[in-house]
C-alpha cells in the first residue's frame, strides 16, 4: 500500500514536470535558432514551423518590402533550398532584443556561390514565430 501510494505520487510529479516543460514557451533567441539550423539544413518543413503566416520581408537600404505570406516565404526557400546544396549560414554576431534577434551572418553556398555573402538580419518574433524579417546588405 505504501510502495503503491509512493509510485503514484512519483508518477504525479513526473507528469507535472513533463507538463511544465512542454508548455514553456520558446523565447525569441530559440525561434530564430531553430530558423537557423532548419536553414543550415535546407529542411524546408522545419524551417517553415517558425514562420508566421502572415510574415513579411524587407530591405532595409530601399525601405521596401520584398516579400510577404507564408506561401511566398515557402516557395523562395524551398527553390533556393534546392539550388544550394552546401548552403551554410555562420553567426557571426547576435543581439537579443527583446523580441528582436538581430544576426550578423556569413553566408556561403547559396545558389552554388561560395563567396561569403555578408547580411545583418533583424528578426521580429510574435507568439513563437517570426513575423518580419529586415534584411541589411553590406554595401559594395
Amino acid at each position: 500500500m505504501m510502495l503503491q501510494r509512493s509510485v503514484s505520487i512519483l508518477i504525479l510529479i513526473i507528469v507535472g514536470a513533463t507538463s511544465k516543460l512542454m508548455s514553456q514557451k520558446m523565447t525569441p533567441e530559440q525561434v530564430v535558432q531553430n530558423q537557423l539550423e532548419a536553414y543550415n539544413q535546407r529542411d524546408i518543413n522545419a524551417f517553415m514551423s517558425v514562420i508566421d503566416p502572415k510574415v513579411t520581408f524587407h530591405n532595409f537600404s530601399e525601405g521596401v518590402e520584398t516579400m510577404k505570406g507564408r506561401q511566398a516565404c515557402k516557395e523562395f526557400y524551398a527553390a533556393l533550398f534546392e539550388a544550394s546544396p552546401n548552403l551554410h549560414s555562420k553567426i557571426i554576431t547576435r543581439t537579443v532584443f527583446g523580441n528582436k534577434i538581430i544576426d550578423h551572418e556569413s553566408i556561403t553556398g547559396r545558389n552554388g556561390n561560395d563567396k561569403p555573402l555578408e547580411l545583418v538580419l533583424i528578426y521580429e518574433v510574435q507568439n513563437e514565430k517570426i513575423s518580419k524579417v529586415t534584411v541589411l546588405k553590406k554595401q559594395k
